[in-house]
């Protein structure tokens, strides 16, 4: 049956180590973007809190 020409092919890269570092990298970039994202959000809310007419 491993040749079954209807079969779609297979990534054999998708479980190899070096596929699950840069999957890892690339998650702990997003994480660190859309951390840094929120924390400016809050630190404008801050600033326009404090600068808001009374």
């Amino acid at each position: 049956m491993t040749d079954d020409p209807a079969a779609p092919p297979r990534d054999l890269g998708a479980g190899s180590e070096k596929y699950k570092e840069k999957a890892v990298a690339f998650r702990v970039l997003i994480y660190v973007v859309v951390s840094h994202l929120l924390a400016g959000f809050i630190w404008l809310l801050f600033y326009l809190g404090e600068h808001a007419p009374k």
